[in-house]
């Protein structure tokens, strides 16, 4: 079959692998957010949102359906939010966001990427006071002019909007993030979302040398890799890292 069918196997377990730690990664938040407030999308807001979002990275439905219903039992895993942070390569700062069941198990995951890609584990505020904690929202088929209007309209204060060509970008409080997005949508506009989340965003960014990157990616690999890890947020731009 030859070197070329290897390649396509390889790539086909990689893409496999990838597809199964998101559908477990959606599958914890929606099991926790269905547990906590009710499987009612209906009833319960966060529930949706995190529903909306697998929808949107094409989760499948089953998936979502089975951690819904399990979440019914009464009985089951109990995953503790924690997080960690710490400095990376170049002068990065890294926010790592995880769902675990065991605390010391995860703690000790992190903290060996931290250390195996020349980073330090920091203590709790030694990196987020360095960033905001917001939603942000980026989409198209409205102007600034106009988003900004409903916002006021509707009374809804944002920190900051922007736009970039045909791309508006609002950012907002956190727990505004349903608010402005069912009053984008209730419109009737016919809108493309590029980004709709609640997230840690650095007060700036910084490129990285060609060694450091390497370090920077391997850390990211090394904590995709673990279960337990939700979400990473760093400093590094975003042009270095792709």
């Amino acid at each position: 079959m030859g070197r070329a069918h290897e390649v396509r196997k390889e790539a086909m377990m990689k893409t496999s692998m990838q597809k199964s730690k998101l559908y477990a990664k959606f599958g914890k938040e929606i099991y926790m957010a269905a547990k906590q407030g009710g499987p009612d999308p209906d009833g319960n807001l966060a529930l949706r949102r995190i529903i909306d979002r697998a929808k949107q990275a094409q989760v499948p439905g089953d998936v979502i359906k089975r951690n819904i219903e399990k979440s019914k039992g009464g009985v089951g895993e109990d995953y503790t939010p924690v997080r960690y942070e710490g400095f990376g390569p170049g002068g990065s700062t890294l926010i790592v966001e995880c769902l675990t069941d065991n605390v010391n198990r995860t703690y000790g995951e992190v903290r060996s990427c931290f250390t195996k890609t020349g980073g330090k584990l920091g203590v709790s505020g030694s990196v987020t006071h360095q960033y905001t904690y917001a939603s942000r929202l980026s989409f198209s088929g409205m102007t600034e002019e106009e988003a900004l209007e409903l916002m006021m309209m509707n009374e809804i204060e944002i920190r900051d909007i922007e736009a970039d060509e045909d791309i508006v970008t609002i950012i907002g409080e956190p727990a505004d993030l349903d608010r402005i997005k069912d009053t984008l949508t209730g419109t009737g506009k016919e809108l493309e979302f590029f980004e709709d989340k609640v997230a840690y965003f650095p007060a700036e960014y910084i490129n990285l040398e060609q060694e450091d990157m390497d370090k920077f990616n391997r850390f990211i690999a090394m904590t995709d890799e673990i279960d337990d890890v939700q979400d990473v947020f760093h400093n590094v731009s975003i042009q270095e890292a792709e």
